[in-house]
């Protein structure tokens, strides 16, 4: 459920928010479409540009801003910075605050290092990536983390599906303190369904639904343009959804789960009765080629997505589905098998079809996130003062 400003100085740091994020989404503009964008009142808008030129983070073209002045984020307001933790991998990118990213730089990791060597490992990235872009610590406002398990509400990793050696930590807290700057945490799946909204194929769209597909399946809801994340902090964890008790064992420790028909792993091993694929690209490039046994296989989990999907859908109303990950490269030969199974069971009318679009974003989808994440950071803890 979306809040709604209770005082003056909360409905005050609500509209200042939603001149930034317009601002953010279209780059330049005058006050007049900021007004239109944001419904808000034009003396309103005005108020906020003169305050925020005035403190350095917004730059108008005439000094404190015209109302026919081009408006935009200034680029000596900072910088932040986004940390993606994957299951082998580790990237850092650094943006502007209009989350222009300018610089990333990626590691790989072992599929089994603790949080405090993979923060550590973090903290020496940022460093060298703030470096290559010309920029120091000092000019950091703050940090987003996305990181591939759920995140209970009090910040802590406390599910199954945490990496090894991660379970139990408190990783909002032990970031912050790492990072020394304000620092915010997500699954990395919610972050992409933000980047996704914000800037890639859900843009325009206050709901929607975000798939991963990787080495396993993750997803993420944007509800009335915001993150869905619900009251436990799993919502989106459809790749546990069970759609046979009997089925196969799962990581989680069900039977049958969605993510061990269509995870990455699970079809790699598959796959490798009949052939030799080393990962996810290249089961997806040999399905591209020809290879019909691979292409079998992700018909097959396309089909088996688009009935959990399918339910989602029927009970939140949703009209479009963006799907991302190493699996969605292969795009039609999944996605026609995930539109066929929509168009069999959802419930809708036959004028107003579910979408079902292939990220565009995709290899940027973690990172955007993790800086809007820390975009929200900064506005939270720095516009507001």
């Amino acid at each position: 459920m979306i809040s709604h400003p209770a005082t003056t100085t909360e409905l005050r740091a609500a509209n200042q928010e939603r001149v930034v994020r317009a601002i953010r989404a279209d780059g330049a503009l005058s006050q007049a479409e900021i007004a239109s964008r944001t419904q808000l009142a034009p003396p309103t808008v005005s108020g906020i540009v003169r305050e925020l030129v005035a403190r350095g983070f917004l730059h108008s073209e005439e000094g404190m801003g015209r109302r026919g002045s081009r408006v935009t984020i200034s680029k000596e307001a900072g910088i932040v910075a986004g940390v993606d933790v994957g299951h082998s991998h580790l990237e850092v990118s650094v943006a502007d605050l209009g989350g222009n990213i300018s610089r990333s730089r990626s590691i790989a990791l072992s599929p089994d290092t603790g949080y405090r060597k993979a923060l550590e490992l973090a903290n020496a990235l940022v460093d060298e990536t703030l470096i290559s872009a010309g920029r120091t610590r000092e000019e950091l406002r703050a940090v987003g983390m996305a990181v591939p398990a759920p995140i209970g509400i009090d910040g802590t990793l406390d599910s199954g599906l945490s990496p090894t050696g991660w379970v139990g930590a408190d990783i909002s807290r032990e970031a912050e303190a790492v990072f020394h700057c304000p620092t915010l945490v997500d699954n990395d799946a919610n972050l992409g369904a933000l980047a996704e909204s914000t800037f890639g194929a859900g843009r325009g769209h206050n709901d929607l639904l975000y798939i991963k597909l990787g080495t396993g399946v993750g997803g993420g809801f944007v509800l009335g343009g915001q993150v869905y994340r619900g009251n436990l902090g799993i919502a989106g964890e459809l790749g546990h959804f069970t759609i046979d008790e009997y089925g196969p064992l799962c990581r989680c420790g069900n039977r049958g789960c969605l993510e061990a028909y269509v995870g990455g792993s699970s079809l790699l091993r598959q796959y490798a009765q009949v052939g030799d694929a080393v990962n996810v690209a290249s089961l997806v490039t040999s399905a591209i080629e020809g290879d019909s046994s691979a292409r079998r296989l992700i018909e097959d989990a396309g089909r088996h997505l688009g009935k959990v999907v399918s339910v989602i859908v029927n009970l939140l109303g949703l009209s479009i589905v963006v799907v991302g990950g190493e699996l969605s490269e292969a795009g039609d030969l999944l996605l026609d098998e995930v539109r066929f199974s929509l168009r069999r069971h959802v419930i809708a009318p036959l004028d107003q079809q579910v979408q079902v679009l292939a990220s565009t974003v995709e290899r940027q989808a973690s990172s955007l996130g993790c800086v809007l994440l820390a975009l929200d950071a900064v506005e939270f803890r720095a516009i507001e003062t």
